[in-house]
């Protein structure tokens, strides 16, 4: 046991879990999920918001398993390693607003540090300001954290705050798979409190128990080796630490093969699946998700990972994630193939104000 500890806490453990979703995210597009977005933690948060009737953009609704795999498949992996650390931290409020703009941010680009990587890997080369925009939120994050940048240290907490993510997922997981329809429309037909999209990127889903199991595989192997993709860039840019880095590597170069293989590869800007066109947009939004990111200690899939090993904090960002994704559809921020929505732009700018704020004002010296 001990030696399987240490070998995903080596160099090896991220490069198996890139190489795993590189290769499981390509597989569950040609399964039925949205072209280059097999796995993309924002957008099955927008989708999940959805399904739980939070906005009603009847395109983007329903409660995505992989998300619900990635809690209880972290919750399993850290029981079995004496990990489940029931844990919370202070500013729960500034963790939430922080989530939520980071989906706002996120789907001005339209899509997760994953999904860009994915998007890449794809041939979509619209990624590509997207990434470049995701490395400067971050590298702007980590001169905050020079400066002594800090929403305070986690401390124990009763068990049941721990248990509080992982329960709320089997609740949704029973409702995805008994899809109660309690209330009915103008016309008549059942709907309600859980929404099934019937066309649009909502309606294009893998089989349920194989998401499912995806979801699982994945959260239990992140949970092992500590994936995180915004981690990863942080780490070269504050310690020239390479350690994550052979995560995201692996991630691009598995995608890429798989999708070849797959004949999913589709070289160019134009006509791209769910992304748009627009340089500057696509750089902004993702820079103010990744500032909101490093600033709450972790890429998305890394906050669902935390959250089911008992961090109350990363549960908080994770439904401020889910508040914030259906904020952009209520709101009309979300973008579409079509370029940017009316009022994104302006919510990537509130955005980047409040993250500057936090990042400014939330420090140990100011707080001591």
């Amino acid at each position: 046991m001990s030696s399987i500890r240490r070998f995903f806490i080596s160099r090896w453990g991220p490069i198996i879990t890139g190489v795993a979703v590189g290769v499981l995210a390509p597989i569950l597009v040609a399964l039925g999920n949205p072209g280059n977005m097999g796995i993309c933690v924002v957008c099955f948060s927008r989708d999940t918001a959805g399904g739980l009737g939070l906005h009603r953009a009847a395109v983007v609704q329903y409660i995505r398993p992989e998300l619900i795999g990635f809690v209880l498949g972290a919750s399993v992996a850290a029981l079995l390693a004496g990990e489940f650390r029931p844990r919370t931290g202070s500013a729960p409020i500034v963790r939430f607003l922080l989530g939520a703009f980071s989906s706002i941010g996120a789907l001005v680009f339209l899509g997760c540090p994953w999904r860009a990587y994915l998007r890449l890997a794809g041939g979509d080369l619209n990624a590509i300001p997207g990434i470049l925009g995701l490395v400067i939120g971050v590298a702007i994050g980590v001169w905050f954290l020079k400066q002594g940048y800090s929403l305070g240290r986690a401390h124990a907490a009763p068990v049941g705050v721990g248990w509080m993510m992982p329960v709320i997922m089997v609740v949704m997981l029973l409702l995805v798979v008994l899809a109660p329809q309690f209330g009915r429309d103008a016309d008549g037909n059942a709907v309600g409190p859980v929404f099934f999209s019937t066309s649009g990127p909502g309606a294009m889903r893998a089989p349920l128990i194989i998401a499912l199991g995806a979801g699982l595989l994945v959260g239990v192997l992140a949970q092992r080796s500590r994936y995180c993709t915004v981690g990863a860039v942080r780490d070269v840019i504050l310690m020239r630490d390479t350690h994550l880095l052979g995560g995201v590597v692996s991630l691009l170069v598995a995608a890429t093969i798989t999708n070849l293989v797959l004949g999913q590869f589709q070289l160019g800007i134009e006509n791209q699946p769910v992304a748009h066109t627009n340089t500057l947009w696509n750089f902004v939004g993702m820079g103010v998700a990744g500032l909101a990111f490093i600033l709450a200690g972790g890429c998305p899939g890394r906050q669902f990972f935390m959250s089911g090993e008992g961090d109350a904090d990363a549960g908080m960002f994770v439904l401020g994630m889910v508040a914030g994704a259906a904020f952009s559809h209520n709101f009309n921020m979300a973008s579409s193939p079509a370029g940017p929505a009316p009022y994104g732009p302006l919510g990537a700018i509130v955005g980047l104000v409040f993250c500057l704020v936090v990042g400014f004002t939330m420090r140990e010296s100011r707080r001591a």
